[in-house]
């Protein structure tokens, strides 16, 4: 990873990520883990700000297989978000970590809405912000809003949280002996080989806003922090140019 110094980062994580060992909801054990390493972070002295999916309660594309009009699932699969930011909202501030969940979906009694300065000025001030409830439209993921936050918030990179430590050329639970661990790739890498790191309209963004994009393993405890200093392992997402430079 270039050797960059960073202020401000968005933190994307999976909805399943929150489930630990289980197989739905929230494992509060797994929220304090995440909120210690995202306090590590803090501690830094950078910014940071956080996505979170909704699959492990509810996932709009899979209402919408089970014959469910697909915006109405992708409405609910944003209220599943909001319910995992406040989670994680609880996580952190039993922490200290002054934390603010901002939603694309208006409810004032539960959360703030989104405003950009806002939440940059809570960032500033040293504030978590979690932006809950995706885009606030349907038929775009919350990879997409990530990327679409990470540009508004100006982020000097994007770090998607996943399940193993950067991407690979096949699944490397499911082909541990032939999956080969791909370092650095450029956004067209990505687009043109399907490679699934995030969907194509998130990919797009990002490169349209030059933002980097990190794959690393969310369940090692103290990755996030490593990444911010420059170690562990991951997969970089950038421009040919850049990884050149």
């Amino acid at each position: 990873m270039p050797h960059a110094k960073f202020k401000r980062v968005l933190l994307k994580i999976s909805g399943e990520a929150l489930m630990g060992n289980g197989e739905y909801g929230i494992d509060t054990e797994t929220c304090a883990r995440i909120a210690k390493d995202v306090k590590e972070v803090i501690n830094l002295g950078i910014e940071v700000c956080l996505v979170i999916g909704g699959g492990n309660i509810f996932r709009g594309i899979s209402g919408a297989a089970a014959g469910m009009d697909r915006a109405s699932a992708d409405y609910m699969g944003m209220l599943a978000t909001v319910m995992n930011s406040i989670a994680m909202q609880n996580a952190l501030e039993k922490i200290g970590i002054d934390t603010r969940v901002q939603s694309a979906i208006t409810m004032a009694s539960v959360c703030e809405a989104y405003i950009r300065r806002k939440a940059l000025r809570h960032m500033e001030k040293g504030r978590c912000v979690i932006f809950a409830a995706g885009t606030g439209n349907p038929f775009f993921t919350t990879d997409t809003a990530a990327a679409l936050r990470a540009s508004e918030m100006g982020c000097d990179a994007l770090l998607k949280g996943t399940k193993v430590d950067g991407v690979y050329t096949s699944d490397p639970i499911k082909n541990p002996t032939t999956a080969k661990k791909l370092d650095r790739l450029t956004y067209l890498d990505v687009l043109a080989n399907d490679l699934g790191v995030m969907d194509a309209s998130a990919i797009s963004l990002a490169r349209e806003s030059n933002i980097p994009v990190i794959v690393f393993s969310i369940k090692k405890p103290g990755a996030f922090a490593e990444l911010m200093q420059g170690r562990g392992e991951f997969t970089i997402v950038m421009e040919k140019e850049a990884q050149n430079g």
